[in-house]
């Protein structure tokens, strides 16, 4: 199998416009330490609770709430948001190659959430 093409495919990733807007952002928004604790903080409920959302399980009242409040506050600064948009633009660029590439292969691996 020829690697260089998804070599190349790597180098589009981090060449495009995408990437340098995320990769931008998150270098700004990283910066202050008690912002990046929330951001993280965020990301492992989100986790959690779509994780509990693939499993017909019902979410935990208490991550639920924390999730909303933690949500409020990151989507209330505007370079977080910005920053969080950018990193849902780039998961879904991810999927969709992700996606492209294993009907290529003509694999059936699905991505939960993704048709």
């Amino acid at each position: 199998m020829e690697y260089g093409a998804a070599h190349n495919l790597a180098r589009a990733i981090r060449d495009s416009e995408e990437y340098q807007t995320y990769h931008r952002l998150k270098a700004e928004v990283m910066t202050d330490d008690t912002q990046a604790a929330l951001i993280r903080e965020y990301k492992k409920l989100q986790m959690s609770l779509q994780m509990n959302a693939m499993t017909g399980r019902a979410p935990d009242g208490e991550d639920m709430q924390r999730f909303t409040g933690i949500s409020s506050l990151l989507f209330g600064k505007e370079e977080v948001s910005q920053y969080l948009l950018a990193e849902m633009r780039m998961q879904q660029a991810m999927a969709d190659i992700f996606r492209i590439i294993t009907e290529a292969a003509d694999l059936d691996m699905p991505l939960p959430g993704v048709e």
